[in-house]
């Protein structure tokens, strides 16, 4: 019987002994009511005083070896008495590692997130008023040290350098003063001067316990292999150290089993083996970013939930790599091959089931929806859908191709509001979670941002733009993507539903107690979508979908549609197609798929939103599809060889360009008749306002050009658009708006731009007035709650990520103020009116901006948000346009010289146009001409060309031009430039300044004056003759006299041409000096004078273009170093967003202009290296 029974026992012991469940055991946990035992280490475990600020339901006692290996070695550095630093990868995982330990220990948590924005004051005391008085409250590293609690530091590399060292003496000795005068001792120093002094005397003495369980755990990436600042070395050293990399491949596929037991086993490791093929070196030396490998366990959700879906459709939603590679794309779709994943060949998602179609439907009855269903996006919804089930995404999709309607439509069917936050640039992590505001006695309190009303509502929460925003201000938000957990400034704190529940029901902590400990719900249906665009660039340093970002979300890619898809959409909306908007749709399709980089970027300027408006247009107000093609991407404005591409493109597609017709044209009117207004064929009823002080009143000649482009604002007027007016400076943009809300008797509200014009600025003006924070309406504001016209002026001077904020508001009528309040369509029947703006429906936004490139060299306004308006190029006049025009300002000037002006300025306009002229000379400098003409009709045409052309002086290329085209049209027959001719023509004529003066003496009686012996000149004095007569002498000049006498004295005066010359021994001297230095540096280089002679015949020959390639570069160059703003400085502009903190007493308040460094851990900026190629052959001769 032994013998039968040994072989069936050593079997059990060799399946025993091969048992994944043994490896994952032989390090075990043990937990009992006093104390924790892992391993050999064993700490007791103490009571707390608020159970609630416990981590809740992050260890579950079926941790895996590796975590249960970093476990005992953070319980040995605790019961050391040590802090922790852990490091690690992008992801939650070092996060949860960290909660594991405390919730195993039963220690309390204060949490910091650190972002470029932590200052002193959020670590140590920050300063509040309440009632009237400024009393300091503890943040979180004094409560934690004060109570005994565990100190979270997430984000280490992300705080700016010199704020976390203010931390290096708690960390060391469990010391550090704080701001009210109070001091904090280590516990054993404390209790040893409690036993000798007393109670009393320590609190005389301000000193304050740190209790002896209160520890620290850092959190951070390994800088430089990540971006971020580098450990300060002090910081460092107080610090242990561990690497919590990567779990095993067998702890990973059991995990995501354990998590997904339904789903296709053989999917489960094809990703997890892609995954860490790419998390390998050779993957990081080829520049692939990491695979976010703490992602795994939702991609086993999504396949419990879907497991019909495909193996690549779960790794590009972890992973999508077509989004964000620019080169390696083929290397990493042959490594897919490798473990039989092929991506699809059509990029189509499966079909969509009719579940969802009966949710479309059903939502799908709104008679303000814009939604026209295709299959590809019906596709789409539906994979968000299921995704939305699992976690928080991000859509990823050029602009104007539909994603914020997407999105909308994935609310919609799942029946839930949404809140769209606007991201820009200079947001704050104070701004994404909490800001400051007064109450009406003063006292300063914290205000919930949109984004946390949003998760207490359980609305989904939609970050329009996080393309913009800077890494370190979206971390904040990890904590919150991940668990559904957020600590506040304030001090609350909002815990996911199932945690409060546990809480609440497991715990028995009422509801009361939780509020008073600041402890609030996030709802269960709160969810997180981003909306972003692709990188324009593709390079390390400019691709925002880092591996921190992709650790956050799961991805969607939208595509632009097809051309099928584009056709059903506007037929839908606005019935058959004509020939020319079909021809429009097939040059956006080509411009689409083709292999020129050129057109492919071009090709953004006719979206899927453009392309509607154009047919919204063309139905109402049929237009050539050439002027539409022309209007939409601004071609008067565009770089030459682009311009060149996009022609030979339209040609293809059957296009023709249209003759220009601006002075062969009908002639075109416009008139008032019974309160309508009337231009061309247009017609709107006259708009009537109370606000007549604000309906613009200018001087304004009509021009055929002017009331064209009136029209066509008209008719836009009409389809609801707002507009977007484009040009070089001094065209009349600001003129012909003015002129055509005159006509419609529109009052507006104008802002104009600048470099510092910020968000603030742009929406609502925060000031304090008596002690209390008060928010002044911006003209946007304003224009929205009247219905007035905002007209935004020189919209190209600010940045775009502060103009940007003006897509939400123009695009879906939405916009959330930094005051709390939001402007929207409608207000909600259940809203409070004074939370909420409701759009007026008079409402319209006219932009003026200049064109883009050189050489205004500002921001690319029409490039970033062109497409949200319908746009217009306003150009100078047509030459009889213009002439027409002159002639009002000028009705004396003739007609010839104004020919000649316009034909100078016509040939300088179009030298502009090709590069040969840097500066685009406009309508305004000839009329400043003319005005100085017409007042002044005996002026040389000559000298007042100087007023416009002096800033041109000290360029030689330009001045030869110039001349050349003066004399062109017959304006000189010289080159009027050269100081030659200035000399002389200044002595020509001299000129003599004449002081009246009244002496308030009579003249008595003309004399001729007594007679002076000696003949001496006398000037005034009303006694003798000659000199310069008195009042009443003959002489020369004076008040009276008889008459002129010269009694012969001798007049020494050089002739003018001599006065005007440079002596002869001066110019000898600086010729001599030239001559020598010319020498000089002919030596130097090793170069003969026969060479220098030759080499000066081929650089005077192209001197004037490698001028302007210099100013060029030059301007490139200084718009690349254009300082910016620096936040928390000591002095400096005040910054608006901390106002509050300046009542408070707060230092770091101001705002400097700076140099802004590269970010650590970006790669150099390498200078750009230029290399010309001439081609100097004659072959072209033979």
């Amino acid at each position: 019987m032994f013998q039968k029974g040994t072989p069936y026992r050593i079997k059990v012991l060799t399946k025993i002994l091969c048992s994944k469940t043994l490896i994952r055991n032989n390090l075990r946990s043990y937990i009992s009511a006093d104390s924790v035992t892992i391993g050999a280490v064993t700490k007791e475990l103490k009571t707390v005083q608020k159970l609630e600020f416990v981590p809740r339901n992050y260890y579950n006692g079926r941790e895996n070896q590796s975590t249960i290996h970093h476990l005992q070695w953070m319980m040995q550095k605790d019961i050391l008495g040590q802090d922790i630093f852990l490091l690690g990868p992008p992801g939650p995982g070092k996060r949860h590692l960290a909660m594991k330990y405390l919730e195993l220990t039963n220690r309390e948590l204060e949490y910091i997130s650190l972002s470029r924005d932590t200052t002193e004051s959020d670590l140590k005391q920050r300063r509040e008023i309440a009632g009237g008085s400024a009393t300091y409250f503890d943040q979180s590293a004094v409560r934690a040290a004060t109570e005994g609690r565990v100190l979270l530091l997430d984000g280490i590399e992300k705080a700016e350098r010199n704020v976390l060292p203010v931390l290096n003496n708690l960390l060391e000795n469990r010391e550090m003063h704080l701001e009210d005068g109070r001091s904090l001792i280590p516990a054993s120093r404390y209790d040893e001067l409690l036993l000798k002094y007393g109670p009393n005397e320590m609190e005389k003495w301000k000193l304050v316990r740190v209790d002896e369980n209160f520890r620290v755990i850092a959190l951070g990436l390994p800088v430089p292999r990540y971006r971020g600042n580098p450990l300060d070395p002090p910081l460092r050293s107080r610090f242990q150290a561990r690497d919590v990399n990567l779990f095993s491949y067998q702890e990973y596929l059991s995990k995501m089993k354990e998590l997904a037991p339904q789903a296709p086993t053989e999917k489960l490791e094809a990703i997890l083996s892609v995954a860490f093929a790419l998390r390998s070196e050779e993957s990081s030396n080829i520049g692939l970013q990491e695979f976010p490998v703490d992602n795994l366990e939702l991609a086993a959700k999504l396949l419990e939930h879907n497991p019909d879906s495909s193996t690549y459709e779960i790794i590009y939603k972890l992973y999508p790599y077509k989004v964000f590679l620019k080169d390696g794309i083929g290397n990493l779709e042959s490594l897919l091959t490798k473990f039989s994943i092929k991506p699809p060949e059509n990029g189509l998602l499966n079909s969509w089931s009719e579940q969802v179609k009966q949710l479309l439907n059903k939502n799908n009855n709104s008679a303000n929806s814009m939604y026209v269903e295709t299959t590809y996006q019906n596709n789409v919804i539906e994979d968000m859908m299921k995704t939305i089930k699992v976690a928080d995404y991000c859509l990823i999709g050029p602009k104007g191709c539909g994603k914020s309607l997407l999105v909308d439509r994935v609310a919609k069917t799942l029946g839930q509001d949404t809140e769209t936050i606007v991201l820009y640039q200079d947001m704050t992590s104070r701004d994404l979670i909490q800001q400051r505001s007064t109450l009406d006695n003063g006292d300063t309190i914290w205000v919930f941002s949109p984004l946390v009303n949003a998760a207490l509502e359980g609305k989904i929460a939609i970050l329009d733009g996080i393309h913009r925003i800077h890494p370190s201000t979206l971390s904040v938000l990890h904590r919150l993507v991940h668990d559904r957990e957020v600590h506040l400034h304030d001090g609350k704190r909002l815990i996911s539903n199932d945690r409060y529940t546990f809480l609440r029901d497991k715990l028995k902590i009422s509801e009361e107690d939780l509020k008073n400990s600041g402890i609030f719900p996030i709802h269960p249906d709160f969810k997180i979508v981003a909306i972003g665009e692709p990188p324009t660039n593709q390079t390390n340093s400019s691709n925002w979908i880092t591996s921190e970002v992709l650790s956050l979300f799961l991805f969607h890619e939208l595509r632009t549609l097809s051309k099928q898809e584009e056709m059903h959409i506007i037929t839908s909306q606005f019935g058959p197609i004509s020939k020319p908007l079909h021809q429009i749709i097939d040059l956006a399709h080509t411009l689409r798929t083709s292999g020129d980089p050129t057109l492919r970027n071009l090709a953004g300027h006719l979206s899927t939103r453009q392309l509607v408006r154009i047919a919204a247009r063309m139905k109402n107000f049929p237009t050539d599809a050439y002027e539409a093609i022309e209007e939409t991407f601004m071609m008067k404005f565009m770089p030459s060889l682009a311009k060149k591409a996009l022609e030979t493109t339209i040609s293809k597609v059957g296009i023709k360009s249209v003759n220009d017709s601006n002075d062969n044209s009908e002639n075109l009117q416009y008139k008032i008749e019974n309160e309508i207004l009337t231009i061309g064929n247009t017609s709107i009823e006259v708009y009537k306002t109370d606000h007549l002080t604000q309906v613009p009143k200018i001087l304004f000649y009509d021009v055929q050009q002017h009331i064209r482009l009136m029209e066509k604002l008209l008719q836009d007027f009409l389809l609801g658009q707002h507009l977007l007016l484009v040009g070089n400076q001094g065209v009349g943009k600001n003129k012909i708006v003015d002129r055509f809300l005159e006509l419609m008797n529109r009052p507006r509200e104008y802002v104009q731009l600048h470099r510092d014009t910020t968000v603030q600025t742009l929406t609502v003006q925060p000031t304090v007035k008596d002690g209390i924070l008060v928010h002044e309406d911006s003209p946007l504001v304003k224009a929205v709650k009247l219905g007035h016209i905002l007209v935004v002026d020189e919209a190209d001077k600010a940045p775009t990520h502060v103009t940007c904020i003006l897509k939400s508001l123009v695009e879906n009528g939405h916009m959330i103020l930094s005051d709390g309040r939001r402007i929207v369509k409608k207000i909600p029947d259940d809203g409070c009116s004074s939370k909420y703006i409701e759009i007026h429906p008079d409402f319209r936004v006219i932009v003026l901006a200049n064109r883009p490139g050189f050489p205004f060299l500002g921001n690319d306004f029409f490039g970033a948000l062109g497409d949200l308006f319908s746009s217009h190029a306003v150009e100078n006049p047509s030459p009889n346009s213009e002439i027409s025009m002159l002639s009002k300002y000028g009705p004396n000037v003739p007609v010839e010289t104004l020919r000649k002006l316009v034909n100078v300025f016509g040939d300088l306009r179009q030298m502009a146009d090709t590069g040969l002229v840097n500066y685009p000379y406009s309508t305004r400098e000839v009329v400043n001409i003319v005005k100085h003409l017409q007042q002044f009709p005996n002026a040389d045409i000559e000298d007042v060309m100087f007023n416009v052309f002096d800033f041109d002086k000290y360029n030689p290329e330009m001045v030869q031009t110039l001349g050349e085209v003066l004399i062109k049209h017959g304006i000189t027959n010289k080159n009027i430039f050269s100081q030659q001719y200035l000399a002389m023509k200044r002595a020509r004529k001299e000129l003599q300044v004449t002081q009246n003066r009244y002496s308030g003496l009579d003249v008595n009686a003309p004399k001729h004056g007594k007679e002076d012996p000696k003949n001496e000149p006398h000037v005034g004095g009303n006694t003798w003759a000659g000199g310069t007569g008195g009042r009443d002498t003959a002489g020369l000049g004076g008040k009276g006299g008889p008459y002129r006498l010269d009694k012969g004295h001798k007049v020494h005066q050089l002739s003018d041409e001599e006065k005007n010359a440079v002596p002869e021994h001066v110019q000898r001297a600086a010729r001599e000096m030239g001559r020598k230095a010319f020498e000089q540096r002919l030596k130097e280089i090793g170069m003969s004078g026969y060479d220098a002679s030759l080499y000066s015949q081929f650089s005077n020959s192209v001197s004037r273009e490698v001028q302007s390639l210099r100013v060029i570069l030059s301007n490139l160059q200084a718009k690349n170093k254009e300082r910016h703003w620096t936040r928390h400085q000591t002095s400096g502009e005040l910054d608006d967003v901390k106002l509050i903190d300046g009542i408070l007493g707060e230092k770091t308040i101001f705002r400097r202009r700076v140099e802004e460094e590269p970010e650590l851990g970006t790669p150099q900026m390498k200078p750009k290296l230029f290399r010309v190629l001439v081609d100097v052959s004659g072959s072209m001769y033979r």
